[in-house]
């Protein structure tokens, strides 16, 4: 008997170190990437140029924290169609998101792939 608690025993720590290992090199490669992209935009050119707002879109994660309690988070995106037809989805803020609607147009300010504004023509 004491043998076989012995071989569960190292069965168990060889998976529980097989699975650290791989949610900290998940950590690490997810790390790296969003590190990389804030370089590239950093080293982006800030470019505004004539658009309108195509589509929006709200990605909501739910954490269920008790039985009783949900938790959440949202992230906003929204689809700019410049002049050429081209079309570029930008993640936004909240507050951004709900100023804009489907149809607005006027001048997008970016870098890269990060928004920094959107200011709508006036409208006559």
């Amino acid at each position: 008997m004491p043998g076989n608690f012995a071989v569960i025993f190292y069965i168990f720590m060889a998976i529980f170190i097989v699975m650290f290992l791989f949610i900290a090199s998940v950590t690490i490669i997810s790390l790296r990437r969003g590190i990389k992209a804030e370089r590239r935009n950093d080293k982006s050119p800030r470019l505004t140029v004539r658009a309108k707002v195509a589509a929006k879109r709200e990605h909501v994660w739910y954490n269920r924290r008790t039985s009783s309690r949900m938790s959440g988070r949202s992230e906003y995106f929204v689809t700019f169609e410049v002049d050429s037809g081209d079309r570029m989805e930008l993640s936004v803020d909240g507050a951004e998101y709900g100023m804009l609607v489907e149809g607005d147009s006027g001048s997008l300010t970016f870098q890269g792939t990060r928004f920094l504004n959107f200011e709508r023509d006036m409208q006559k």
